[in-house]
């Protein structure tokens, strides 16, 4: 019994009792009820606090409350008993066969386990790496690719329609200093003063010349766009195949050029226009962002006739509304707070309600130490650490389950040498230690002739329970991930799990030992443990990393 089935059972005895007459809800009878695993043992297999919340709305106090749910919930099937505890709390006994028809439940749901229907029915765009077309990635890009793609696959397994979003910074003045450097360098000039530096540079180049020896023929002016957009189409496609190694995948590149091309950044200022929102001040176009909560209003058109980046940022969004998508997610990188602000403001000078509609995560900063030194620069780039280079360093399951496992919005300093360490020290290699463990007993099971079993009401030791009730909670983890946005509860809950798994294979032997005949009991812990290698592999899925075999 999974504590959604038991918080359904909860809310239909709440019901009820509502009908009958014996409590009085004067909100009605809620949903859902929290019920969570209890933090100490004697305490039953779940705990709720709903008479504590009901109670008092109820007129009686909570522990009658309780004491009148728990008569009733012990009348359901599956549930053992139901005890009151202090001033209210509710302490649940599942009987051994509903909790071990969790693992069945699993296993028939295999790669879906875990998945459900929270957000069913959004469609919601995540972008998570905003970068120029003019040099490799760095490590901020590397932890939002790690944290952005392991967001949208959770928003995604709650239920919702994803598209993961790349945005190319492909207009403006850089871009035309990338091309300037790319041609000095195959000119064997001096790279130009503000232009790209670093040995990719010149490597490009000679790749690009080698490509298209007619490239140097060009006269100066055509040229320098030439090596701009042959430049841009190369470093592009080298960023796309960096992250598809890294797994992270994108269903949309959208290209920053393609807003001013299509007229989006005009029709969008005309429409702010219309609804009130625009006015002109010291010779400059402004939006009025401070009707919504800015702390100042926002330039759209400088006093010079350029469009800022705002003017474009504004366009994006409403594209991004005009395909279709309920909610936008923006992962920005820690220099980027003071967007927040504006970000909303311009969400609902547009007509969007913010809190509904466009919602902005800032990560923070990465240190990588190696060898006690912090790693700063780059053979190939010359001045930052690369994806390319932390993925070859460190491997792409390390790299990103490491990134993964803390709040996007904390400083991280991070080891070279225990992201590689193969020990249970290393979270990643802890974790992906339970999936290849469980792996080798199937196998070795299926060389005995031996098959997971049906009977599960044999799983009463309280470690199987333990086990059992730490599966029970995927989808559960999954849900509020999604709802609260953060990935890394997907890998503390996978941690937690792994402990809880070394504990019951301590305590609970699953193979038969030499001559002893396999009995109904080995067949249910295998069970146990197939349910176990479905999670495992379902959770590091979500994450974006491999579930090994063998180890």
């Amino acid at each position: 019994m999974t504590p959604e089935q038991l918080s359904s059972a909860i809310v239909d005895v709440l019901t009820t009792l509502s009908t009958e007459g014996a409590i009085t809800l004067p909100d009605g009878v809620p949903t859902t009820v929290t019920v969570e695993r209890p933090r100490q043992k004697g305490h039953g297999d779940y705990a709720t606090n709903v008479a504590m919340q009901l109670g008092k709305k109820a007129g009686t106090n909570p522990r009658a409350f309780a004491e009148l749910v728990a008569g009733r919930l012990t009348d359901v099937d599956g549930i053992g008993g139901a005890e009151v505890a202090g001033p209210g709390f509710l302490n649940i006994t599942v009987e051994a066969a509903a909790q071990g028809q969790v693992a069945l439940d699993v296993l028939a749901a295999g790669d879906r386990y875990g998945h459900n229907q929270t957000l069913a029915g959004q469609r919601i765009n995540v972008e998570f790496i905003s970068a120029n077309p003019t040099g490799p990635l760095h490590l901020g890009h590397t932890r939002w690719a790690a944290v952005g793609d392991a967001l949208a696959r959770v928003l995604a397994a709650a239920g919702a329609e994803v598209d993961r979003e790349f945005y190319i910074n492909d207009r403006g003045n850089q871009m035309d200093l990338f091309g300037a450097s790319l041609e000095a360098a195959a000119l064997g000039q001096p790279i130009p003063e503000g232009g790209y530096q670093g040995g990719y540079i010149v490597e490009l180049a000679q790749r690009l010349v080698a490509a298209d020896p007619h490239l140097l023929e060009l006269p100066e002016g055509e040229r320098l766009v030439a090596f701009r957009e042959a430049g841009y189409a190369a470093q592009l496609g080298e960023q796309q195949e960096q992250l598809r190694t890294f797994r992270t995948e994108f269903e949309t590149w959208f290209s920053e050029r393609s807003l001013h091309d299509s007229e989006s950044v005009a029709d969008t200022l005309r429409s702010l226009t219309e609804k009130g929102h625009v006015f002109e001040a010291d010779g400059a176009v402004w939006m009025r962002t401070t009707d919504y909560g800015d702390d100042k209003d926002r330039v759209l058109i400088r006093t010079n006739g350029e469009l800022t980046y705002f003017a474009s940022d504004t366009a994006y969004y409403l594209n991004k509304r005009a395909r279709g998508f309920d909610l936008c997610v923006y992962l920005l990188g820690a220099d980027h707070h003071g967007y927040v602000g504006r970000l909303r403001a311009m969400a609902a000078c547009a007509g969007d309600d913010p809190d509904a509609n466009i919602q902005v995560l800032i990560g923070q900063l990465v240190k990588i130490m190696k060898d006690g030194e912090e790693m700063k620069l780059s053979k190939r780039a010359g001045t930052m650490v690369t994806l390319e280079e932390l993925t070859d360093e460190i491997g792409v399951d390390a790299l990103r389950y490491t990134l993964g496992r803390y709040p996007a919005d904390s400083p991280l300093t991070l080891d070279v040498a225990l992201m590689t360490k193969q020990s249970s020290d290393n979270p990643v290699f802890y974790v992906q230690y339970v999936h290849a463990r469980v792996a080798s007993i199937l196998r070795n099971a299926a060389d005995l002739g031996l098959e997971p079993g049906t009977e599960l009401g044999l799983l009463t030791h309280e470690k199987e329970g333990e086990l059992l009730r730490a599966l029970a909670e995927l989808p559960r983890v999954v849900a509020s991930t999604a709802e609260l946005r953060e990935p890394h509860r997907v890998a503390r809950y996978l941690e937690d799990t792994a402990g809880i798994y070394h504990r019951f294979y301590d305590s609970c032997r699953v193979l038969p030992l030499g001559d002893e005949e396999p009995n109904e009991l080995h067949r249910a812990r295998l069970a146990l443990v197939a349910a176990t290698r479905v999670v495992f592999a379902n959770g590091l899925a979500l994450l974006g990393v491999s579930a090994p075999e063998r180890m």
